[in-house]
């Protein structure tokens, strides 16, 4: 048995002071590393973790050069009559310099585990960057830094090499646990360095247990979380449509808003470039309160545009005007940051704050110095807008995937946002989900007085929800207005590519209301203007007519080559004035329900079908 138990005191110690030192300045350095982007991010990487690759005496040897009499810094030491060398107090800068790679590593990796939309919506919901470190990314890295924070203590504990090198084996001064068992060994006493041994290792898997304890209870609150949300969703089943005084309650809120000083008639002006991998984000639009939908194919831009407006990124040059005021103007040199643009963001996987209750998700964008009891009252008016009264205490995991995209909308509606941006918010939805929250967001919508934007690569939904749409290809506006002048009559080929249609011929001009369908082998009568420089005619699957009238213009005989069926729909595949040598010959696809076909499929060939004049689109390219 030990007859002086001051190893045990001064590891203790030791080691406490070091992990404290650590956690401030790991916690303090993965932060910035994590934002950090310049070109010496390596180096100060591998000078930060260094102590964790480098042999301790080696460790050791470099705190004797920098400490040490002789150094500067000694020598600066030595003026103030003040030594470190061979003190407790070297003891504890040696385990601090071994211990911190342990905390800033760790601490480095529950920061980059943390969700970035989580921070970028705090952002966009008003949050300083102070608020958004001490809310967010603080709360929800909590589980990481504590075990950095034990594994920091652990190490710091167990510190030798360095610390014999810096600080010496001098008894009741510097002899920490590990120097105690070192020497009991050289020693023979080998009883008294197993108890030492067991002292040490008793304090370590004292921290680890208690570290994994808390991770334990955390987690059955997950598990209690699961069942809940069960029986949410189930009850979630029979929820009636958008009721009328949940629009009456929004409305009441966008009327404070409008009298607070936002302008009815709201208006954006975007002209943006921003060089992106594989092409040039160039873009030109403006809109106001009418939704518009972003359509395009996946790639395209949509999202960068949003992320621009929303302060996210930063354009290379151009301007976007909201309302008249500015959030960025790269001639004048303004870039508004995100939380003083008003902008209310719905991320595509929503990024709710896991941490914090569907109530507390709502206030947080809420303008801070509100009393308690409008705070409550805001969030419950936005819980009604949304049909979930009753869940504001609920975690966002204890709610299905439509309540939370309803909570999400509630948070940014909650903030009074000057423009709505929506990135795919029905993508992570079941069918019936989603054509359910299409609904209610449509009728949200119609209330709403600021700008909208709906991302979406679906030409169904952006139909439905926009009365207005801007159609991109490659980081470049194709198209822009009304979604029945773009759906109706698209001026380009791949305009009406992206709008659905599925036929297309290579046609040349015959006299100036008739062209020949190349691909298809026939010679269609138009109405339409023919636009200089035709190239293509088409039309959509589903506005192909079928006749027993051969002798009207535009109809042709055709044979099935293959047929396609979903639920509702059969699309059958055909080919014009002779039958099909293979499932693949085919010119046209039509699509009809399949009451239709019930009614076409026992008809003998050739069946006749007729390209209307009126929806033949006539394309320059």
């Amino acid at each position: 048995m030990p007859s002086d138990f001051s190893p045990l005191w001064i590891s203790l110690k030791t080691a406490l002071i070091a992990t404290a030192i650590a956690f401030f300045l790991g916690i303090a350095a993965a932060y910035w590393m994590l934002g950090y982007r310049g070109k010496a991010k390596s180096l100060i990487e591998g000078i930060l973790i260094s102590p964790l690759i480098l042999p301790p005496t080696v460790l050791g040897f470099l705190l004797l050069l920098l400490l040490g009499k002789n150094s500067p810094i000694g020598q600066l030491l030595s003026r103030l009559n003040v030594g470190v060398v061979f003190t407790w107090y070297a003891a504890a800068i040696a385990a601090t310099v071994v211990a911190f790679p342990l905390m800033y590593k760790t601490t480095l990796g529950a920061f980059e585990q943390i969700d970035a939309n989580l921070l970028r919506a705090a952002r966009t919901l008003g949050a300083s960057e102070w608020q958004v470190f001490w809310q967010i990314t603080m709360p929800l890295a909590t589980p990481g830094i504590l075990a950095a924070t034990t594994l920091t203590f652990a190490r710091a504990l167990g510190e030798f090499g360095a610390t014999l090198m810096v600080a010496g084996n001098i008894p009741g001064q510097t002899q920490t646990i590990p120097m105690a068992i070192y020497f009991a060994v050289e020693a023979g006493a080998m009883q008294e360095a197993g108890i030492w041994a067991l002292i040490i290792l008793s304090i370590s898997l004292s921290a680890i247990v208690a570290v994994e304890g808390r991770g334990g209870r955390g987690g059955s609150r997950g598990g209690r979380g699961a069942g809940e949300a069960g029986e949410v969703e189930e009850n979630s089943q029979s929820r009636t449509p958008l009721a009328q005084p949940a629009l009456g309650a929004y409305s009441e809120l966008r009327s404070r808003s409008v009298s607070a000083g936002d302008t009815p008639n709201s208006t954006l002006v975007v002209e943006i470039e921003k060089q992106l991998p594989g092409f040039w984000l160039d873009v030109s639009f403006s809109t106001n309160r009418q939704p518009l939908g972003l359509l395009g194919a996946s790639g395209a831009g949509k999202s960068m545009i949003l992320r621009c407006l929303a302060g996210i990124e930063t354009p290379t040059a151009g301007r976007i005007v909201l309302n008249g005021r500015s959030l960025f103007d790269s001639q004048q040199g303004i870039n508004l940051p995100s939380r003083d643009r008003r902008i209310g963001f719905i991320f595509q996987n929503y990024a709710l704050f896991p941490h914090l209750t569907v109530a507390q998700n709502i206030a947080f964008g809420l303008p801070r110095g509100l009393s308690s009891l409008a705070i409550k009252q805001r969030v419950e008016a936005q819980l009604n807008v949304v049909q979930l009264t009753g869940l504001g205490d609920r975690y966002p995991h204890q709610l299905s995937g439509g309540q939370q995209q309803r909570v999400a909308l509630a948070r940014a509606l909650a903030s009074q946002p000057e423009v709505l941006l929506l990135d795919e918010p029905f993508s992570a939805l079941d069918t019936h989900l989603r054509s359910e929250m299409e609904r209610e967001l449509t009728s949200i919508l119609s209330s709403y007085q600021g700008v909208t934007l709906f991302v979406t690569h679906n030409m169904e939904e952006a139909y439905r929800i926009c009365e207005n749409l801007l159609v991109l290809e490659n980081g470049r506006a194709i198209a822009h207005g009304s979604k029945q002048q773009i759906f109706d009559r698209p001026d380009r080929f791949s305009v009406a590519q992206l709008t659905g249609c599925k036929n297309f011929s290579r046609a040349v001009v015959l006299d100036p209301q008739l062209v020949e369908a190349i691909d298809w082998g026939c010679s269609l009568q138009v109405v339409e203007p023919i636009p200089p420089q035709l190239e293509r005619v088409g039309i959509r699957a589903h506005q192909l007519i079928f006749t027993n009238n051969a002798d009207e213009k535009n109809t042709f005989p055709c044979w099935l080559a293959a047929t396609s069926e979903t639920p509702h729909r059969m699309t059958l595949y055909l080919k014009f004035n002779s039958s099909p040598y293979s499932p693949s010959d085919y010119h046209v696809q039509a699509e009809v329900f399949k009451e239709k076909w019930a009614m076409l499929k026992d008809r003998p060939f050739p069946w006749y079908v007729r390209l209307d004049p009126l929806r033949l689109i006539l394309l320059a390219g």
